[in-house]
């Protein structure tokens, strides 16, 4: 089925579209807070900004959700998860409201940014109880296709709320008061999606009563040998560790091309923090374009070349068509970079999704996905820390670029090894 008809068949659902619309009314505000980080860590007018600068940016904005991810189902199975959608909304409310007051009044960047980890955690745990929510909701029978639209949605519209963030900044201004207002705008809409939860009924979203669920101490305490569990059993799954590998690869390559392309639109193409953050928005909107044709895209090619190859030529094409569009420093050549990273990287992503669904076997599918996730934004992470280390100043390096193109090109090749070819098949649906 194409992505616009498994939507159409699970909006069919009321609960299913309260429930859908709790989700986009918080990823939009979500992309305006994004918009608004990202703005005043690297585009302040009044600050400059360094790799070791990006990396903590862009730790504030991720690790959260690697920490915080595999412990959140603990509280999500024992609280009313209709309940965190009406209170989160609320409290990350709050917390925006700080955040703006630390920013307009020139409050020290550390406490900012700890107000930011804050918003982020309880995002975090509004996330999990929205994907916990979901079963309950539509019918079993439609539980793939609302697993593959939802997040895809959800992902399309932190797109637009980045969009209109970045008109908000347009304007009101780009600086600290600017900035102030972005993250007023964001709580406000947030708290948008309290009320749509409000519309459910209170028990409507579980979890079910269980006498026999341990006391969250002890879950907790699991939560550490369930993941070690995880992973011995990914070991003896080559297919879906090989495809986690994959993806992994991608986001530390993409990890060091984002903190490559900050510097240099701030010190290399642009002479100002406005020019710069215009150009990185130009990349942003040409990544979203490729995004957005993955979706189409990967469902026909896996069909026709298999998830095996599919997986492998995007990860070799990725590496040369990067090269081939950066290597002159220009700055239509990182904006047509970021199409072909875009499309190359959720082609993978669905890929792997996809891999992992397929060959785990479903007692440990929550712990695989909880590596998924840890792995996914941790390599980010650690990829722009790396870059830190060797970027100069100005962000232009041929080494760093060569270093990517490898990164890349070694990843199809490990991949390759690691994966045994598969006749062709179908996707089940169009994952996100």
């Amino acid at each position: 089925m194409s992505f616009v008809s498994d939507l159409r068949v699970v909006l069919d659902g009321r609960d299913f579209r309260r429930l859908f619309s709790t989700r986009l009314v918080s990823q939009f505000s979500d992309g305006i807070f994004q918009f608004a980080v990202a703005g005043f860590a690297f585009f302040s007018p009044e600050k400059s900004t360094s790799a070791v600068q990006i990396a903590a940016g862009l730790a504030v904005l991720l690790l959260p959700y690697s920490i915080l991810g595999p412990f959140v189902g603990v509280f999500i199975d024992r609280w009313s998860r209709r309940q965190i959608l009406v209170i989160a909304p609320l409290v990350r409310g709050a917390l925006l409201l700080v955040a703006a007051a630390l920013v307009a009044t020139g409050a020290p960047d550390a406490l900012f940014y700890t107000a930011a980890l804050a918003v982020l955690g309880v995002n975090r745990f509004f996330l999990a109880a929205l994907g916990a929510s979901l079963p309950h909701v539509v019918p079993a029978d439609r539980l793939m296709v609302a697993n593959a639209v939802t997040p895809t949605s959800g992902t399309v519209l932190t797109f637009v709320g980045v969009g209109a963030g970045y008109l908000l900044r347009m304007v009101f201004g780009s600086d600290h008061r600017g900035t102030a207002v972005l993250l007023v705008a964001s709580g406000l809409v947030f708290g948008l999606s309290a009320l749509i939860a409000r519309t459910m009924g209170r028990k409507l979203l579980g979890p079910a009563y269980d006498p026999d669920r341990p006391q969250a101490r002890a879950a907790v305490r699991h939560v550490l040998s369930g993941l070690a569990d995880g992973a011995r059993h990914l070991v003896h799954h080559r297919a879906a560790a090989a495809a986690m590998g994959a993806m992994a690869t991608h986001r530390f390559v993409y990890g060091m091309c984002t903190a490559m392309l900050v510097l240099l639109s701030r010190y290399y193409f642009a002479d100002s923090a406005e020019d710069a953050l215009n150009a990185v928005s130009i990349v942003v909107a040409t990544s979203g374009v490729g995004y957005a044709l993955a979706i189409l895209v990967t469902p026909w090619a896996t069909e026709r070349f298999g998830i095996e190859r599919w997986v492998q030529g995007m990860l070799a094409g990725a590496g040369v068509l990067t090269f081939a569009l950066c290597a002159p420093f220009q700055q239509w050549g990182f904006a047509a970079g970021g199409f072909v990273l875009g499309i190359a990287g959720q082609s993978i992503k669905i890929c792997a999704d996809t891999s992992v669904q397929r060959d785990v076997e479903d007692a440990y599918l929550g712990r695989a996905f909880s590596i998924y996730d840890m792995l996914f934004n941790g390599t980010y992470v650690l990829a722009a820390t790396l870059a830190a280390a060797l970027l100069p100043a100005d962000g232009r390096s041929m080494a760093v670029l060569v270093l990517i193109t490898a990164g890349y090109l070694g990843g199809a090749l490990l991949y390759r090894v690691l994966t045994p070819a598969r006749a062709p098949e179908p996707l089940p649906s169009s994952p996100s």
